[in-house]
């Protein structure tokens, strides 16, 4: 909470006075990221819109770049994008924040996030998501992935809201990493991940067989 960062004016503030009276939805990402981070801040511009609470009154919106060379300025640049493309979220309730690359450690080792550099692409391999604090500053949930919906933004606010601690995130996180529309890298990586699931599955499904034609009763001749 003592962590310094500095806001998409340049001033230097602690992450502490970022987290007000209300729920905080935290995103972190970084703001020239060439795959997913600009997806999931669309995505939870679009479940604000559907999910009935107002920023600023119900929760408030904080994004921290992961990139300890990010600027100010790109805070400010992504902050302006973004509200350009949702003009109905109330500015106030959006805080877009650089910090130095202890600060990042400080609030990614806070909240169970890990990211590290890809010196090859040239880009961060991090998790893509949500996490939603409480007022205290409380990790009480995560949103997993992209393509969260109105509702799930809005049960993980209520609850965040109310003090609640959701169950522990599943450790298998969609990763913002190598996403390239022409080679389909990004796609392949998803395509791995499923037929690693179907593996898993099939292998669960012939473990409860096993225990069951064990446990089931013999006919004698």
């Amino acid at each position: 909470m003592a962590t310094t960062v500095r806001d998409e004016a340049g001033r230097s503030t602690t992450l502490g006075n970022l987290i007000g009276p209300t729920p905080v939805v935290l995103d972190l990402g970084y703001y020239h990221c060439p795959s997913l981070c600009g997806v999931v801040r669309a995505d939870l511009f679009n479940a604000i819109a559907a999910s009935g609470l107002a920023p600023g009154r119900d929760f408030s919106v904080l994004a921290v770049s992961i990139d300890p060379a990010e600027t100010p300025e790109d805070a400010a640049s992504a902050r302006a994008a973004d509200l350009k493309a949702s003009p109905a979220i109330a500015a106030a309730s959006l805080h877009y924040i650089t910090a130095p690359e202890a600060g990042i450690r400080a609030i990614a080792g806070a909240i169970g996030f890990r990211q590290s550099w890809d010196a090859q692409y040239k880009q961060f391999i991090h998790p893509a998501g949500l996490v939603v604090l409480t007022r205290g500053g409380a990790v009480s949930s995560y949103l997993l992935g992209a393509g969260f919906t109105g509702g799930d933004l809005r049960a993980a606010v209520l609850r965040a809201g109310d003090g609640g601690i959701a169950q522990a995130a599943l450790p298998i996180l969609l990763v913002c990493f190598h996403f390239d529309s022409t080679t389909g890298r990004y796609t392949l990586a998803i395509v791995k991940l499923l037929r690693l699931l179907g593996i898993l599955t099939i292998l669960v499904i012939g473990g409860l067989l096993i225990v069951l034609n064990r446990a089931a009763p013999r006919v004698r001749g």
